[in-house]
């Protein structure tokens, strides 16, 4: 069970990472760091879903 909880609160960390980032991509002048954060941003979401599915059991890690 707490590798469930371990799980879980890893990936709200992910998300409010990814949250952080997409805030601060909207803050960005720069046109290249802004897609730089948004690409990151977006790689945590995608992370956290993956992580989220496993621990879940819908998905299986792939070896």
């Amino acid at each position: 069970m707490s590798d469930s909880g371990e799980s879980g609160s890893h990936v709200r960390q992910l998300r409010q990472e990814a949250e952080g980032l997409k805030q601060e991509a909207e803050r960005a002048t720069d046109p290249g760091e802004r897609q730089r954060l948004q690409d990151k941003a977006q790689k945590l979401l995608a992370q956290s879903e993956q992580e989220s599915a496993m621990a879940a059991g819908d998905i299986y890690p792939q070896e």
